[in-house]
């Protein structure tokens, strides 16, 4: 399907694999001149086609040379995917009184603020050529249970800030929705040393066992986990005119692990 977004320009962070990466590649696949920015920039994003980017988008000083560096790239910004999050495989599976004051901090610089930070570098831009964001957040901000709290509460938020940009900005031409992914095919599942190999060490089981239960642990409808271009997909489509008229939704894509209407 072609969203005739070949003119545009985008950033996308958190694009060195996974679902910003598969954005990243959908992108330039639809002739979008991309910057994908990460803290570490992989092979396979060195060879997307995009502009890499190296930055910490944890920090202040990371998401300014960021909006630097893709205004230097593009001329300016049509479409931007605030993607970049996670940071739960550091601190482990933990609870409420495990969660100090230092992995809330890291949370909600991750999670949140490089998204806040960001928009609020691009959004002259975005307001001028009247673009649109998609925020990532995950199922965790409508069943907090399911992930470690301060991530939970960071995308939460993450969700009410896409709610009033879209709300201020609408009126000025900015579209800017959420896509809430369900547990999703990538290395934060799939690698033993990320979170889900976390998951597993506490469950007291082993990763492969745990990956091949979680479909009917987490309730998914459809059996399986997510893939990252199914996301990817929803993105790409919200960025698009194909989506004109829809802002300040939150398109869930996880298998049918949200059960409420």
């Amino acid at each position: 399907m072609k969203l005739a977004l070949h003119a545009k320009t985008a950033v996308v962070t958190g694009a060195s694999r996974g679902i910003g990466l598969a954005t990243v590649r959908l992108l330039r696949e639809e002739g979008v001149r991309v910057v994908g920015a990460a803290r570490t920039v992989t092979p396979e994003l060195a060879a997307s086609g995009a502009v890499a980017v190296a930055a910490d988008l944890s920090t202040a000083a990371g998401v300014a040379d960021l909006a630097r560096a893709a205004r230097a790239e593009l001329g300016g910004v049509d479409l931007l995917v605030n993607n970049v999050g996670g940071g739960d495989a550091e601190s482990g599976v933990t609870g409420f009184l495990d969660t100090d004051d230092a992995q809330w901090a890291r949370s909600l610089d991750l999670n949140l603020m490089s998204a806040v930070r960001l928009t609020r570098a691009v959004l002259p831009d975005l307001v001028e050529r009247r673009g649109a964001v998609v925020n990532v957040s995950s199922v965790c901000s409508r069943l907090p249970a399911t992930g470690p709290v301060a991530y939970s509460a960071a995308k939460a938020a993450l969700g009410a800030v896409t709610k009033s940009l879209a709300e201020e900005f609408g009126p000025r031409g900015v579209r800017v929705n959420t896509v809430s992914p369900g547990p999703t095919r990538t290395a934060v599942w799939e690698d033993p040393a990320d979170f889900g190999g976390k998951v597993a060490e506490a469950a007291g089981v082993g990763h492969a066992e745990l990956l091949d239960a979680l479909p009917a642990r987490f309730g998914l409808t459809t059996g399986r986990m997510t893939e990252a271009r199914e996301v990817a997909s929803v993105i790409v489509f919200l960025l698009s005119e194909a989506a004109g008229n829809v802002t300040g939704a939150d398109y869930v894509v996880d298998g049918g692990m949200v059960k409420t209407v």
